[in-house]
């Protein structure tokens, strides 16, 4: 109650939820099918939906990827989305599948993000059966372990879309210094806990000054950001 933002955002939030449960859009649609398997607010997942489709209706080319997918809901929508377009892609999911690893001393909110680890599971079987049920398995790729681990040896040369929500200073870092450098020009890279983690914030902020990166960050919610790469 005493950050009016959040206050304001929490109730857009609820409103927002209301409306999208008797909305006829393919949005809703969607929405529907996966809000039980994500704690992504409705703004965030919507940004991906158009994300998804802004990638697609301007041929820019790559791969999706998900850094950090807990039970899949996110990812799912991104799979859903590629469906109501026709379209078929490559869609990585990285994460330990075993709740959220410890945020170190780079983390300002040290103390608060510790009592998280471990939180956010998603067993790595329920996702595929998550993906399965909804018919949209093709293409999709589950790679299990820490990023440090996982990146290195996973094919991944060109990404259009990619979502880090990996909530603390060492795993954003560590997503931004392996990946940014493969989205493509007219990629979009959307921050899911920008707002809530300072640890996250900090990582995203610093990592776009040592690159003079100045393009402002899209806000999409009180936690959400994203960034569109330039072309060149």
């Amino acid at each position: 109650m005493r950050d009016p933002e959040l206050v304001a955002d929490t109730m857009i939030r609820l409103a927002a939820e209301i409306w999208h449960t008797i909305s006829p859009s393919k949005f809703s649609a969607s929405y529907r099918q996966v809000r039980h398997h994500t704690m992504c607010s409705i703004a965030r997942l919507y940004a991906l939906h158009q994300g998804v489709k802004y990638v697609v209706h301007n041929h820019v080319d790559g791969d999706l990827v998900e850094c950090g997918c807990a039970r899949g809901g996110s990812a799912a929508l991104m799979a859903l989305t590629l469906r109501q377009l026709g379209q078929r892609r490559n869609l990585w999911l990285f994460d330990t599948f075993e709740g959220l690893p410890a945020p170190t001393a780079d983390d300002p909110d040290y103390k608060i993000a510790e009592l998280f680890t471990g939180s956010c599971r998603g067993q790595l079987d329920e996702v595929r059966e998550l993906f399965g049920g909804y018919g949209v398995a093709d293409g999709v790729r589950f790679v299990k372990g820490f990023f440090q681990d996982t990146f290195p040896c996973s094919p991944i040369n060109r990404i259009a879309l990619l979502h880090i929500d990996a909530d603390w200073y060492e795993s954003v870092r560590f997503c931004l210094e392996s990946l940014y450098d493969k989205v493509v020009p007219g990629g979009i890279i959307q921050f899911d806990d920008y707002g809530y983690w300072k640890g996250a914030r900090k990582a995203v902020d610093e990592f776009l000054a040592q690159r003079a990166i100045t393009l402002p960050l899209k806000r999409l919610d009180y936690s959400g950001r994203s960034l569109l790469k330039p072309r060149a």
